[in-house]
């Protein structure tokens, strides 16, 4: 249910808006009045409503005020009513984001399809927020940490560490960096497994996969060469890799961070 702000300072008005409205049968519920833009600035910010419906001339501040204090900070519809056809005013309001401006004496039918439309931006507005959260949780994952990695003070792990950075594009098993640090398999592993919480392959895998992703968000790499410039080098087995870590194809992934879909 969409909730509904009244803010009007004539109370009869105030209260024929919000008792002789079937806000229930528009599936809005009124759950705030207040007497002027003060008021109604407190009550945007407590009730977070959806809709806001609000008279232009109220007294300490008007509706356009409240309505500039609050629509950057407050995802609402809001809906103007005034006594004055002034094209000032609804220049600002459009400025603002207003969806509806009504003259007062006030008709019914104008307000039920004021707040039709105002009902039609909020829904328009929440599946463009749920898609931006969408893209931008895709866009910061973070399956290696950099602040793990420059906090790591254990000097063989830091130069396993170190190894995999230098060499993550090519070929790499643990028998190359016994060889570059001359300590044992068993070695290496234990410390490595101790030190970093996961096994040294299943960590280069998630480095390399760290890299995709940022050479995906770039968008400068065709989508097939991304696996072979992050070391995995087979295409379907890369595939197979990153819809392991990140649960969606590399495609899938693309078109997630640009916010369309396949």
């Amino acid at each position: 249910m969409y909730k509904v702000i009244v803010a009007e300072d004539e109370d009869i008005i105030r209260k024929g808006l919000v008792y002789s409205i079937p806000w229930a049968d528009m599936d809005c519920s009124v759950v705030g009045e207040a007497r002027n833009g003060v008021e109604g600035v407190e009550l945007i910010k407590r009730l977070e409503p959806d809709i806001v419906m609000a008279d232009i001339n109220m007294p300490v501040l008007d509706g356009l005020g409240m309505i500039r204090e609050t629509y950057e900070d407050y995802n609402y519809s809001a809906i103007i009513l005034s006594g004055y056809s002034n094209f000032e005013y609804a220049r600002t309001a459009i400025r603002y984001g207003v969806t509806g401006y009504l003259l007062k004496p006030l008709k019914k039918e104008d307000l039920l399809e004021a707040v039709k439309d105002a009902k039609e931006k909020c829904l328009l507005r929440s599946t463009w927020l749920n898609r931006k959260q969408e893209q931008e949780k895709w866009k910061n994952i973070q399956l290696v940490s950099k602040e793990e990695i420059s906090r790591e003070d254990d000097a063989v792990v830091r130069d396993m560490l170190a190894f995999i950075a230098q060499h993550y594009r090519e070929k790499m098993v643990l028998q190359d960096v016994v060889d570059a640090l001359n300590y044992s398999e068993t070695f290496l592993n234990k410390k490595f497994k101790k030190q970093m919480g996961t096994t040294f392959i299943e960590y280069l895998n998630r480095y390399r996969i760290q890299k995709a992703l940022e050479l995906l968000k770039d968008g400068k790499t065709a989508v097939q060469d991304v696996s072979w410039m992050c070391g995995i080098g087979d295409y379907k087995y890369f595939n197979m890799v990153f819809k392991k870590y990140i649960g969606c194809s590399p495609k899938e992934y693309v078109s997630g961070i640009r916010g369309k879909r396949e």
